[in-house]
């Protein structure tokens, strides 16, 4: 079970979460509630980090906001789609299992038959011989039937596996996207980071993490509000998914307006210019009205670039990309420093 508070514990985690609610602009919706229960209660280290970061720049959390906070940082897999699937893998299953005790129950009634056809040919019973012969004729066919539908029971079987395991990776996959610019969301970049931190380095390479975020972008949601914000987001994840082309390079949205780019086995050199490569891009971007086709606004981006180092952990990569990303905010904006 997730949640492992006692009565009088949650009856004082309703009484925070309550007050969190109201001084933020979301509605008082389950997801709402969710986002701050997990908060009040310090059981999820991410969510609060995420917080933390979101209020600096937006403090009254929108709907909006909270709704991605609940999908980045609490909702779980698609459960629905995941008891699906293990229902119809339960079921091919159990087909297969009832293939091979048919197959069995018939084998074993060959090889009684073919052990009386061999007790008539050592006694030279003929008329018991040509008895065992036939019974041992229709056995064969039965057992070749029998072996056919069992081969044709496997081939539609591993067929089914095959789907099932598409559509397990779909459903995790989706699991770990970001909805507004199908990016890899926090989750999906744990994940990746932590699978890239397991991974050896040559030594001419280095595994680096390149941290971006749009400057001013309060002033974008307060000026042309929250639906532009979003068309500003997803058109920066069109810009990311655009340049980071290599198959072995992932994209995420690490929270907010903020992105990420790991970058496995590959240089510092690289990887300020792909960051620059992606903030000269995200500059000439122009954000239209859809109606006029009148161009809205524009924006840039700051970046921090870090290489992984001996004994690091994924927060250690993550503080120096962060802090390197700080300095270019510090510094003017529109541009990336290398930690």
């Amino acid at each position: 079970m997730r949640y492992k508070e006692t009565k009088e514990q949650s009856a004082e985690l309703l009484r925070k979460v309550v007050a969190l609610m109201a001084q933020h602009d979301a509605a008082f919706h389950p997801v709402s509630f969710a986002v701050w229960y997990e908060f009040a209660s310090g059981t999820n280290g991410r969510l609060t980090h995420a917080i933390e970061r979101a209020v600096q720049t937006e403090p009254r959390l929108g709907n909006d906001t909270v709704v991605r906070l609940f999908q980045e940082f609490v909702a779980e897999l698609d459960h629905v789609a995941m008891q699906r699937i293990s229902g119809e893998l339960q079921r091919m299953m159990t087909g297969m299992s009832d293939s091979a005790t048919r197959t069995g129950d018939r084998a074993g009634a060959f090889g009684e038959q073919l052990t009386g056809l061999t007790a008539a040919l050592q006694t030279n019973d003929v008329p018991a011989l040509t008895s065992q012969v036939a019974a041992a004729l229709a056995g064969t066919a039965q057992m070749k039937s029998s072996a056919l539908e069992l081969h044709e029971q496997v081939l539609a079987s591993r067929q089914e596996i095959e789907r099932l395991q598409a559509d397990l990776v779909r459903t995790r996959d989706e699991a770990a996207l970001d909805p507004l610019t199908r990016v890899l969301n926090r989750k999906g970049f744990d994940r990746q980071l932590a699978f890239l931190l397991e991974q050896p380095l040559a030594s001419d390479s280095a595994h680096c993490l390149i941290m971006l975020d749009i400057d001013h972008f309060k002033k974008v949601n307060d000026t042309h509000g929250h639906v532009m914000g979003d068309r500003v987001i997803q058109a920066l994840g069109d810009v990311l998914r655009s340049c980071v082309s290599d198959k072995g390079h992932s994209v995420a949205r690490y929270g907010g307006e903020e992105f990420a780019v790991l970058m496995p086995h590959c240089t510092v050199e690289h990887s300020l210019k792909m960051a620059d490569t992606i903030r000269q891009r995200t500059k000439a971007m122009k954000i239209r009205d859809r109606r006029t086709q009148e161009v809205v606004l524009t924006v840039s981006i700051s970046g921090g670039v870090a290489a992984m180092q001996p004994g690091d952990d994924a927060q250690d990569l993550i503080a120096r990309a962060d802090g390197a990303l700080y300095k270019s905010k510090q510094s003017g904006r529109d541009r990336v420093t290398c930690a």
